[in-house]
């Protein structure tokens, strides 16, 4: 998408973690050096397809989850520790969704996220911060299927075509055009300038 040859969106639509949250991913490193597990074997057991699934379309808890991830580890006190940091928000994105809102423009917050989503929203104070939260485990479809961002543009309440939906997966942006959104990988805090400009901000 680039400014010159798209109209301008009227919503936002924007992913958790890789945008708004971000992970100090040398937490993982220092968990499994305390308990002797191998390097990366945290998130590669975690987020191994089989596993992670269940969780993101509702049909398992976070909790459970991340029990199933301690036993295929041999390793449940490493996952509990593992689980005590959440990440942080990054405020350059915040700002960025604050002020889109300011300029009376919908944004809505578009994840793969766990049960545990509302409780994180809360402990880090932007349980507000959106007009509206899609969460696969709430919805029962996660990104990129097309059901999910047709959900998330019906509760923004414009048509897909007027959506700018920002995500740092190429799979996921790839599924939001597929949709009919407008769609815009984001790499870091230098789009952020790119995403005003897109809203005229």
């Amino acid at each position: 998408m680039t400014a010159s040859t798209r109209r301008r969106p009227t919503a936002l639509l924007i992913d958790m973690d890789g945008v708004l949250r971000v992970f100090d991913r040398e937490w993982d490193a220092g968990v499994e050096r305390r308990h002797g597990l191998a390097a990366g074997s945290l998130m590669a057991t975690a987020f191994a397809p089989e596993r992670v699934t269940p969780a993101v379309l509702g049909r398992m808890s976070h909790d459970d989850w991340m029990a199933d991830v301690g036993t295929a580890l041999g390793a449940p006190a490493a996952v509990a520790e593992w689980q005590t940091y959440h990440g942080e928000i990054d405020p350059d994105v915040r700002s960025l969704v604050l002020d889109v809102r300011a300029a009376g423009i919908p944004v809505g917050l578009a994840t793969n996220g766990t049960d545990r989503l509302d409780a994180d929203l809360a402990d880090f104070g932007i349980a507000d911060l959106f007009d509206t939260v899609v969460n696969a485990s709430s919805i029962g479809v996660a990104k990129p299927h097309p059901e999910f961002f047709a959900v998330a543009c019906r509760a923004l309440g414009v048509l897909p075509a007027e959506c700018l939906f920002v995500d740092d997966s190429a799979r996921f942006i790839a599924g939001a055009r597929a949709a009919g959104l407008l769609a815009y990988r984001y790499t870091g805090v230098g789009d952020l300038r790119y995403i005003r400009s897109a809203f005229g901000l």
